[in-house]
Formats: structure tokens, sequence, C-alpha cells
């Protein structure tokens, strides 16, 4: 009895220090989603207000850009020297240049140099995000117990909607709180200094995990690879193709309607700011409840079929949910939310364990990190800038990023039928 009980305290610690970090980077990331709109007529030129919001979201897909270089860079770190060490650098790495950004004199004060300077602490966000998740959900699914590895990965993605859910929270209170002068003049610094008290807290969460026991043997016996990179471009492309295939949805997804939607509801359809940060945070909350039930339903149904249902969802429910937010009042709003949280949040806690079991133990963090970080680089962060620029090429046809969220649920569903079913199949 004392022995589960040690075990399970072990557990429960592995979990909070695997999902903390994720907090820290996705709390960011959300933060300035949200502000984006801001930020565009903070650090530059008063000019068309379109043009200010792509040029935020083009820094915002700027630090996207540096994922696959930190991808290589952490998982080089995290198969040669362990997951944990990879893991305290990445959340020092996200903290620090966050807290900066609240301190960042504006385009008033120093001209160019206000969006050079956001543009240099993007980048360095973006080295450090490249190895977060992946080296979170190789760390935590290592560390499940038999037939738990869904259950164990959701908890990864339930750190990211974490981080989501106290960004909407701190912006909802501060555009709450304070006028619209007030935030557009100091307000929106609040969110990006409130990241120092996140990413000191997942240090201490940190300081004590430990790696699976089996790859600590695979260190201890000096048995990783010289070089993990090679390793994976010589045997692990194909593997690396189906994760990215797949994640372009998981990117566009998350992206389009829990990042943009926020400014997408504003902007577009002249919602109210605190109504659609109001209705995000309801979203949030019921999506973190159900993505560890999805998770452990991957390990009872397998990870195919799970996603499959998904995916399906995505592809015949999204468009008539997006008419359902042109009626532009809240319960509309908040129903349509709701629905899109139930079809995101079975994807949300499948795809970490499906990701995991694609590469073997001292190749995981690298074939993770390079093929998600591709995708998401690519995919994910430009979503927000693509949606807008669809819609201006368009002559305003809002309807355009549900198009690109279904053609990217297609493109994954078909995918997925080149995949092998994992969820039985042993991790070594």
């Amino acid at each position: 009895m004392e022995r589960e009980e040690t075990s399970f305290q072990m557990n429960k610690h592995s979990l909070i220090a695997g999902f903390s970090g994720n907090i820290m980077e996705w709390y960011d990331f959300t933060v300035y989603g949200f502000f984006a709109t801001i930020i565009g007529s903070q650090f530059f030129p008063k000019e068309d207000k379109i043009v200010q919001l792509i040029s935020a979201f083009g820094i915002f897909a700027a630090g996207y850009l540096m994922r696959p270089i930190g991808g290589v860079i952490f998982g080089h770190i995290g198969d040669k020297q362990g997951r944990k060490k990879a893991l305290l650098i990445s959340i020092l790495m996200m903290a620090i240049p966050t807290t900066l950004i609240g301190f960042l004199p504006t385009y008033a004060s120093i001209g160019w140099y206000s969006a050079l300077l956001l543009v240099i602490l993007r980048l360095l966000q973006g080295l450090s995000v490249g190895g977060e998740f992946t080296g979170s959900i190789s760390f935590l699914t290592e560390k499940a117990p038999p037939g738990k590895r869904g259950f164990y990965g959701s908890w990864t993605t339930f750190g990211v909607f974490g981080g989501m859910l106290i960004g909407a929270a701190i912006a909802a209170i501060v555009t709450s709180v304070f006028s619209t002068a007030q935030v557009n003049s100091f307000g929106w610094r609040i969110p990006f200094l409130f990241g120092a008290v996140i990413g000191i807290a997942g240090l201490y969460l940190r300081k004590d995990m430990s790696d699976d026991q089996r790859f600590q043997e695979i260190m201890k016996k000096e048995q990783t690879y010289k070089v993990p990179l090679a390793e994976f471009f010589a045997h692990y492309k194909m593997q690396a193709l189906k994760i990215i295939l797949v994640s372009w949805a998981f990117g566009v997804s998350v992206y389009l309607l829990f990042i943009f939607l926020p400014s997408y509801l504003h902007t577009f359809l002249h919602v109210k700011l605190d109504d659609a940060l109001s209705v995000h945070t309801i979203a949030i909350i019921f999506m973190m409840l159900i993505i560890p039930f999805f998770g452990h339903l991957s390990d009872r149904w397998g990870r195919k079929l799970t996603l499959f249902i998904s995916l399906g969802g995505f592809i015949l429910f999204s468009y008539p949910l997006f008419f359902l937010l042109f009626k532009k009042t809240y319960w509309a709003i908040l129903t349509a939310m709701l629905a899109f949280s139930v079809l995101e949040g079975i994807f949300q806690g499948v795809i970490p364990a499906l990701m995991t079991e694609a590469f073997p133990a001292k190749v995981r963090y690298t074939g993770l990190s390079i093929s998600y970080n591709i995708a998401l680089a690519l995919f994910g962060g430009t979503t927000p800038m693509v949606s807008v620029w669809l819609i201006k090429i368009t002559n305003g046809n809002v309807l355009m990023p549900v198009y690109y969220l279904i053609a990217t649920a297609i493109i994954a569903m078909v995918t997925l039928l080149f995949m092998p079913e994992t969820y039985k199949k042993e991790l070594d």
C-alpha cells in the first residue's frame, strides 16, 4: 500500500511538472493573440487597421518560424542529456522574453525599433517553444503506467488550455477593470508582466522532476545516438511527414478557434471584446474538463478511431457552427464555441500519444520536435495571418477561415488512413 501511494505521488508530480511549461507557453501566445489589435496599433504606424492586424499576426507567425530550429536544438539536448534538462531551459527561455514584452517602448516612442525589439523577443520565444510541448509529451508518455499513455499524454494539452484559460482570464479582467483608453495606453502590458509569476512557478515545479527510468538507463550506458538529427533523417522521414499532415489540422483548429477567434469576432463581426473573451474562457474551461477523458478513451478505443470522430465532426459541422457565430448574440456564440470545444477536446486528448508512439525513445524528442514544429511553423502560427489575408483577397468573405479548417481536417483524415494503430504498442 505504501509503495502504491508513493508511486501515485511520483506520478502526480510528474504530471504537474510535465504540463506546467505548456501553461507558460500558451499563456503568452494566447495573450498576444487577444491583444493583437492593440499591439498592432502600438508597434506599427497608424495605417489601415487590417494592415496593422496583419503586421501584428505576422510577428506572431515569425516566432513560429523559429520553432523547427528550436526543435533541433532542444531535441538534441533532450535525446542526449535527458528530457528534464531540455524542459528546464525551455521554460526559462519563454518566461524572460514574455516579461520583457511588457516593458517594450512603443512606435510612438522609438519608431520602428519598437517593432524590431518585439520581433527579437518573439524569435527567442519561438526557439523555446520548439522544445517545450514536444518535450513534455515525450516526458509524460514515457512516464505513464501501462495502458495509460493516452491519458497521461492528454495532460500536456490540458496544460496548453490551462495557459489559454489563465491568459483569457487575465485579459478579461484587464478589459473589464480598465477603460478602452487605459487598455490601449498601459493595460495591455499587465498580462505580459504577469508571465514572470507563471515562469517562476514552472521552474519550481520542474526542479525535482526525473526522466523515465528506461531512458535514464539509455543515458547511463551511453547508448544515445551521437547525432539524433542524423538518425532521424536517415530512418524516420515518412513518420515525420505523416505527423506534419495530421498536425496541420491540429494547428489550424487550435489557432483559428482558440487564438484568432476573439479578434475575428471583434474585428469582423463587431462583437464586444469582453463578450468574446468571456465566451472564450467558458469554452476553454469546458474543453479542459473533457480532454483527459478522451485521452483515456483513446487507451480503450485506439488513437485512430477516436481521432476520426474529431476530424469527421470538423468536416461536417464547422460550416453550420460558423453560421451560428454570425447571429452575434452571446448565447449563439457560446453554443457554437462549446460545440467546437467538444471536437477540439477529442483531438487534443489523442494527439500527444499518437505522435509519441511514432518514434523510438533515442530519437523521440528530435523526431517529435522537428515534425510537429515544422507543421506549426508553416500552418499553425500562420493561421491568424492567413485567415485575415484570405478574407482580404476575397473582398471580405468572412467564411474563408472555415473553408481552410475543413480542408485541413480532410487532409488529416486521409493521412490517418495510412498510419498504423499504436495504442497497444509497447514503448521501447
